[in-house]
């Protein structure tokens, strides 16, 4: 396995299955026939395949995940000044919906074992002007939702789910992001549940959010120039809900394929004392859209990362710096260990790759490099 010579990828979006490749061709091509490609019928096929695969009452597909974010929010009614907690350790779309519309983020630190937020800090930042929490299950594994759920239901708060890295996760047997009032997803071509470009949907079983956010997406209308509300324009396109019709046939032989290289990670790394790996935590089920390892401090990782690399493994850092320390929330000031646990995670994640065409010799491959690492 050690003279495996071909380059790995992070994340590979090429398309090996020939059976796969051909209905997505037919699918495209279907919709370049009928040329209804603003709100043609397969953005209601897909909307309804979805809704039966979450048990969930109303899709509203969007145009990406940080459009369904933003209207999440502004489907909730909040409004200026209102302060939304969300996690620390996280990619920027979460926070940044919570600035462009003129809320106040409060930020909570990370979990040292999930990465997912710490469900125990959540308490402690909730004021009187505390309206929503925004909780992404990251990496696909679930965050502790019951519990966030029951902290929200105590002071009369709303929680969005944020799952474009977690369709198919679960909790207790049941999906998440149909735990909060609403669920945000995000079909980039990385993700578990991914088009050929940008993409999202807002998830909820609320008629009244759901209706709100449905107009929200579409310009404020009702009907055609009836312009109930201020909206804006966000709609997932015929020819990426084509692709989807045909992606989330194969989803869950796909996180079958995730959780198996996973598995097989597992086991091959399992001895070397000096990194931590990601497990499923109990009651949950993950779907492993990112595999990251936490090793002992920055220069471990920056010489792991290295050998890598050079070995043509390609590896990701998800996250090199907490939020809290991005110039873009600097109007808040937060000062360097403010949130240790996150600042400690940016310093020791490292992501190896794991999607579901990775291949048995590659998959071994990657082991025995990690492995060469630590002279095992």
């Amino acid at each position: 396995m050690l003279d495996y010579k071909a380059e790995i990828p992070f994340f590979d979006t090429v398309i090996y299955d020939n059976q796969h490749r051909l209905q997505i061709d037919s699918a495209i091509q279907k919709v370049l026939n009928h040329g209804k490609f603003i709100n043609g019928p397969e953005v209601r096929e897909f909307s309804d395949t979805l809704s039966r695969y979450l048990d969930v009452k109303y899709i509203i597909p969007c145009a990406n995940g940080t459009d369904a974010l933003t209207i999440s929010l502004l489907a909730l009614g909040l409004q200026r000044g209102d302060e939304v907690i969300v996690p620390v350790f996280n990619y920027v779309a979460a926070a940044e919906a919570v600035e462009i519309l003129g809320l106040t983020t409060v930020f909570v630190d990370a979990s040292d074992e999930s990465f997912n937020v710490e469900a125990e800090k959540i308490e402690e930042k909730i004021t009187s002007k505390t309206k929503a929490i925004i909780v992404t299950h990251l990496f696909g594994l679930s965050a502790k939702i019951d519990q966030i759920v029951g902290l929200a239901r105590k002071y009369k708060i709303s929680v969005i789910e944020d799952i474009a890295q977690a369709v198919g996760a679960e909790f207790n047997h049941k999906k998440v992001g149909t735990y909060g009032e609403v669920g945000c997803i995000s079909f980039f071509p990385t993700k578990n549940l991914a088009c050929f470009g940008d993409g999202g949907a807002i998830i909820t079983n609320n008629e009244v959010i759901a209706e709100k956010a449905r107009m929200i997406a579409n310009h404020g209308q009702t009907g055609k120039y009836e312009h109930k509300i201020i909206g804006f324009n966000s709609r997932l396109d015929t020819l990426q809900a084509a692709v989807l019709n045909v992606q989330i046939l194969y989803l869950e032989e796909n996180l079958s394929k995730r959780r198996f290289i996973a598995k097989q990670y597992r086991d091959g790394l399992k001895d070397i004392t000096e990194i931590c790996l990601p497990d499923e935590q109990e009651g949950s089920l993950h779907t492993f859209n990112q595999y990251c390892i936490l090793l002992k401090n920055k220069e471990q990782r920056q010489n792991l990362y290295n050998e890598l690399r050079n070995a043509g493994i390609g590896v990701m850092i998800y996250y090199p710096k907490a939020l809290h320390m991005q110039e873009a929330f600097s109007r808040y000031q937060f000062k360097e260990n403010e949130f240790p646990v996150a600042e400690d995670l940016c310093n020791r994640v490292l992501s190896i790759p794991i999607f579901p065409n990775l291949q048995e010799e590659q998959l071994q491959y990657i082991i025995a490099q990690i492995r060469k690492f630590f002279n095992r």
